[in-house]
């Protein structure tokens, strides 16, 4: 009996050896512990069953939704507020670890500038950027996607109200704030440093939530300009020539790994970028193009006139989805 005990105790202590609590960084940023340690991750367990399925020759929707499954197992639902406390330390300034980095506008400020409560109109402070913007899909703070750190980063206040709920895609005007981005009347161009983060954020949403959870539905990169609450976002070609044209880099695999201890799953794409091709092949893309940005007059229409296709059109769209 004695050894029974003690087994259950110390299987107890190993379980709880590296739990790290960050208690109250920011204005209404309650204590979060972790419930993992990045360094006992192991790649070739954790996605066993995806490899497998590679291997064997599986179909591109066979092995998202054996992906999907994976990174669904063990995600544990932050509340809203303990988002705050994740990015504080998802988004740390590896520089300054009292401050963290803004998405869009690049720079490192004060963790405690959220925009929280009182500071809820200082603009420059930072909140909560949802990278798959909730209207599309999830807009209750009860869905599971709502409060996913996967997709949410810190963002200035005001650049994050300009940004909107814009699909991603290439823009027509320099956004004066933050002049390395571009908006216009139905897009959003991220920084060149950031726009494979946001490709793979992107395909993360897509993969994880497949219509399994409770309260968020089906989520689905298309590619094309979408339309508030539809449970879609584009533009997926542009979003796959982003995945190529920045990879991932140290930061983005540390704030993996980070996101990870606190909420139990991976971005299998930062993890296996070469999956992007396995999960949406540039094959696949709509034959519906987006803008070219830099004072194009806006996005396409998306589609033919009486049946009649433009060869120039489609080659131009082809040069697009393969990255060129």
């Amino acid at each position: 009996m004695k050894t029974t005990y003690t087994s259950i105790v110390l299987a107890l202590l190993a379980g709880t050896a590296h739990a790290e609590t960050v208690s109250s960084p920011c204005l209404n940023c309650p204590s979060l512990s972790t419930i993992e340690n990045a360094d006992d991750f192991n790649d070739s367990t954790y996605y066993s069953s995806v490899t497998d399925a590679i291997s064997n020759g599986l179909t591109s929707a066979e092995i998202k939704s054996l992906l999907s499954s994976t990174i669904r197992n063990n995600h544990k639902n932050l509340t809203y507020s303990e988002v705050w406390t994740a990015l504080t330390e998802t988004d740390e300034d590896p520089s300054q670890s009292s401050n963290i980095l803004l998405i869009y506008k690049g720079i490192s400020i004060p963790k405690n500038q959220n925009a929280s409560a009182e500071n809820s109109s200082q603009q420059d402070y930072w909140n909560r950027e949802h990278v798959w913007a909730k209207s599309h899909g999830f807009r209750s703070s009860s869905a599971e996607a709502y409060t996913d750190i996967h997709h949410l980063r810190p963002s200035d206040v005001s650049i994050n109200s300009a940004r909107s709920n814009y699909d991603f895609d290439m823009s027509d005007e320099v956004l004066d704030e933050a002049p390395e981005n571009r908006v216009d009347s139905d897009s959003f161009e991220p920084r060149d440093a950031v726009k494979g983060d946001v490709a793979r954020m992107m395909f993360y949403m897509d993969t994880r939530y497949e219509g399994s959870d409770q309260n968020t539905p089906n989520l689905t990169l298309v590619n094309r300009i979408t339309s508030s609450d539809e449970p879609m976002f584009g533009m997926l070609c542009r979003l796959i020539e982003w995945h190529n044209t920045d990879p991932v880099d140290s930061l983005e695999q540390a704030r993996n790994d980070r996101i990870y201890e606190f909420q139990g799953n991976r971005n299998p794409f930062i993890d296996h970028p070469e999956w992007v091709e396995t999960i949406f092949p540039v094959a696949d893309c709509d034959t519906q193009g987006g803008d070219t940005g830099g004072g194009d007059s806006g996005g396409d229409t998306g589609g033919d006139t009486d049946g009649y296709v433009d060869i120039t059109n489609l080659l131009i769209l082809y040069t697009l989805c393969k990255g060129a």
